[in-house]
């Protein structure tokens, strides 16, 4: 399969490794800068050295290719779409923003080709999680989803480093966010819903941000009472992004805010991804709850140290990929993530990092639950 990869960056470098690596994928790595390509070079991959920004030259690029993986921040994913659909490519990307993923779906409406956005960690593979976990109940009442990116060694005031986009960053921290409350669809503010919980030992905070239930609030609509998402970080960070973003303005300069954090606040390839996820309702009768948890270190691979968000990152879109080419998902039109199914996902050689053995865990919960309310049954009868 020939593939078009966009961005050269640590995403774009853990994507080109993995389908590399397989030997299915015939892989052209694209870049604005030459010096991000260095890294595809010393892969072996090919590259090509293109300005995103001129049309003509991306419609150019991605003909001839059976898809494109858009590895570019979330503003330039509506323009590769177009692009995408002009030269009959398939496209799958990794944005969070929600008016971006809009438009692609109105431009994957009828298309020959198929659009399939939001294929990361969160966006994402936390969508895949939840909807699985919802199969299992006769009545959703609530679905949570928390999902943090975060430094293993937190020394700063915010405790946080940098371990993905800044531009991404500051995207969810400042866009409303989706959720259903009461059965009813509705946009919540940024940084609102505070909470606090522990796991593993560690304490954590949580509160919402935009764009990491993808397509789940649509595709959950009329089923579930209360859906949210929300990033998770370590006590105190929500405050100190509050005072900079309404006390000190920075909500209207948001170049300004990306510009001190990338001055300011330190990258680093030692972090965790944290993934947890709770649904409860009715099953059998019962009010139960369900409960996937994941944490993903960064490590080396093939010699290679990747951090956890690029390894997580990176292994979501291949595996949305690979279901694809296998033909395990629709061949054209707009594609959600929750159609990729757990056991799917887990099963795929990308989609393993995130841990085996999930399907048979839950059902041996549910078969618990299920021999409890027999043992129940009988005792009252």
């Amino acid at each position: 399969m020939k593939i078009v990869l966009l961005g050269a960056g640590h995403i774009g470098q853990a994507i080109a490794r993995l389908l590399h690596a397989s030997g299915d994928y015939d892989i052209l790595a694209a870049d604005r800068e030459a010096s991000a390509l260095t890294a595809m070079h010393a892969l072996g991959v090919q590259t090509a050295l293109v300005d995103f920004n001129d049309h003509d030259a991306l419609c150019n690029l991605l003909s001839g290719r059976d898809a494109c993986l858009n590895a570019l921040p979330y503003h330039m994913a509506t323009a590769v779409a177009k692009a995408a659909k002009l030269s009959g490519t398939h496209y799958f990307d990794l944005t969070e923003d929600v008016r971006a993923t809009r438009a692609i779906a109105r431009l994957a409406a009828g298309a020959d080709t198929a659009f399939m956005p939001q294929c990361g960690l969160a966006p994402g593979f936390i969508g895949i999680a939840a909807h699985y976990l919802t199969s299992g109940f006769d009545d959703i009442h609530e679905v949570k989803m928390r999902v943090g990116a975060l430094p293993e060694f937190p020394t700063n005031a915010l405790k946080y480093n940098l371990t993905w986009s800044v531009d991404g960053l500051v995207n969810e921290y400042c866009h409303p966010c989706e959720a259903i409350r009461d059965g009813k669809m509705q946009d919540i503010q940024p940084l609102e819903g505070l909470e606090h919980f522990s796991l593993d030992g560690v304490e954590y905070e949580a509160f919402n941000t935009s764009g990491g239930l993808g397509t789940l609030c649509t595709t959950l609509s009329g089923q579930v009472r209360n859906l949210d998402y929300k990033s998770v970080r370590y006590p105190g960070h929500r405050n100190l992004v509050k005072f900079l973003l309404e006390e000190l303005r920075l909500r209207d300069d948001q170049e300004q805010l990306k510009s001190i954090l990338r001055k300011s606040v330190p990258a680093t390839m030692q972090d965790v991804v944290l993934v947890f996820v709770t649904v409860s309702g009715m099953r059998d009768g019962m009010y139960v709850q369900d409960v996937f948890s994941r944490k993903i270190f960064a490590s080396a691979h093939s010699g290679v140290h990747e951090s956890a968000i690029q390894i997580t990152t990176a292994a979501g879109i291949c595996t949305a990929l690979d279901l694809f080419r296998q033909g395990r998902l629709p061949s054209h039109g707009f594609i959600r993530q929750e159609q990729i199914t757990l056991p799917d996902f887990l099963a795929n050689r990308y989609g393993r990092v995130y841990g085996a053995g999930v399907q048979a865990t839950l059902q041996q919960r549910r078969q618990d639950v299920s021999n409890y309310a027999e043992k129940e049954a009988v005792l009252t009868a």
